[in-house]
């Protein structure tokens, strides 16, 4: 066709369907009408149009045709930490994300039989070692092997140094130096609270600490070194979408700064925050959305979260399901046949600008302020988390933030009492900290907690 059909209608501007949109509220106003305030600061507005942007906005770097169907396992026993991942991989995933909480465990017994070259795998630990990362280099072909390493996101979770400042920069210098890899917890930030906004700026003035460090290292060195966001997304969809792909932008923009590369990995997993233990299958269709944000963001590596995980030990029902929720996305919704799906979305588009520049500003702030490590230590970042946490729980509290089956529509017949395996509740312990640890909250344990009294 030589011709558009499309050429034979007049353009319409943003203005003149503004005007119409006004007279068909009769009267009522546009703006406390149609415009929704979010907690980050952004008036969403009911529709985007092309005139508003300057400039068309440039293509992402993401592939979401690249991206891998991952599995977490809980590392206790290194052969059945094997078993279950190879009958994982038999069963589609494509990545494996091994959480170990041991230096004892045999890196050997873990990864055997595991096609390294084919299959990613993740290697995050509890607890900070030098001589593990040697015995993984030494005994496997570690290509495709990413081994995650975050002393500052230890310091903000737990309060707590592994050892202390001095052993613990030392032992991370080495394993960087080592690995050519380190990684952020980006993650904590949105499991404790804190609104997108403070997610990114919070993660790119970690990240930032890293770099500062590092900035000594050769321009080779510097562009060697592959950083890892671990993130946490929530239900909000196009905002969560926007957010992943803010992060990339940001990333790009900070790392230029130092001469590092560029390009980051994204390993993306559903919020914790909004589960509930009540009409607990609610979980999968959130965790579906939220995966579906995470792909069409651009994360690199997405896992899911197991519908039961708050109250079960993990299993092999819970953990298949939460694998086929993602194998049906990618082979039956067809999320892996295009790449940078999100691109030329007026919406998510300005979305995606407006949080990458209120984060930037907000980062901007703490590094004037004295930096991401010295607002941990003086509790400025927790404090802010902390505010923004409490006006979530409050809307939550008011029936403003719904989750459904839980402050709305409960089902007075569900009971849990006699279904938990594992405590689903926050639990603190009393220890010496250096600092106040940053704390995961989920919205509706206190709510849970008064139906589990009743039952």
């Amino acid at each position: 066709m030589s011709k558009s059909l499309f050429n034979d209608f007049e353009a319409v501007s943003s203005k003149a369907w503004k005007q119409k949109i006004q007279v068909d509220l009769k009267g009522a106003d546009y703006n406390d009408t149609l415009i929704w305030h979010t907690n980050e600061g952004i008036d969403v507005k009911p529709f985007y149009h092309s005139d508003e942007f300057e400039s068309l906005p440039e293509t992402s770097a993401s592939k979401a045709t690249q991206w891998k169907i991952s599995q977490v396992i809980e590392v206790k026993n290194a052969n059945e930490a094997n078993a279950k991942a190879i009958d994982a991989i038999d069963r589609g995933a494509e990545s494996i994300i091994f959480n170990i909480t041991s230096d004892t465990i045999s890196i050997d017994d873990l990864l055997q039989n595991i096609d390294l070259k084919s299959i990613p795998v993740e290697i995050k630990c509890d607890f900070l070692s030098e001589e593990f990362l040697n015995k993984l280099s030494s005994s496997t072909n570690t290509s495709l092997v990413t081994f995650h390493t975050d002393i500052i996101g230890h310091l903000a979770k737990t309060g707590n140094w592994y050892t202390n400042l001095k052993d613990d920069h030392e032992k991370f210098d080495a394993i960087v130096k080592s690995s050519n890899q380190f990684s952020i917890d980006a993650g904590l930030y949105q499991n404790a609270g804190a609104n997108i906004v403070q997610q990114l700026a919070y993660s790119l003035a970690h990240a930032n600490e890293y770099l500062n460090h590092f900035d000594d290292l050769s321009a080779e060195a510097k562009e060697a070194i592959e950083v890892t966001f671990n993130t946490a997304v929530g239900s909000s969809y196009f905002f969560e979408i926007a957010k992943l792909r803010a992060l990339r932008q940001l990333w790009q923009t900070l790392a230029s700064e130092y001469g590092f590369n560029t390009n980051c990995r994204i390993i993306a997993l559903p919020s914790k925050r909004n589960k509930t233990i009540y009409d607990y299958n609610v979980n999968m269709l959130r965790t579906t959305t939220e995966c579906m944000s995470a792909v069409l963001g651009g994360a690199n590596v997405v896992a899911n979260l197991p519908y039961d995980s708050l109250y079960h030990h993990s299993n092999e029902f819970g953990d298949r399901i939460a694998r086929n929720q993602l194998l049906v996305l990618k082979n039956e919704s067809y999320f892996d046949k295009v790449n940078n799906p999100a691109d030329g979305a007026y919406y998510i588009e300005s979305l995606t600008e407006q949080l990458a520049e209120k984060a930037l500003a907000l980062f901007k702030d703490i590094e004037a302020n004295g930096g991401f490590l010295s607002q941990l230590k003086e509790g400025t970042i927790q404090r802010k988390i902390k505010e923004s946490a409490d006006k979530e729980q409050a809307d939550f509290d008011a029936e403003k933030l719904i989750l459904l089956g839980t402050n709305k529509h409960p089902n007075p017949e569900d009971k849990m009492k006699n279904d938990l395996e594992v405590s689903p509740f926050l639990k603190i312990e009393k220890r010496k900290a250096l600092i106040e640890p940053i704390i995961e909250k989920r919205l509706s344990e206190n709510l849970e907690i008064n139906r589990l009294k009743e039952e």
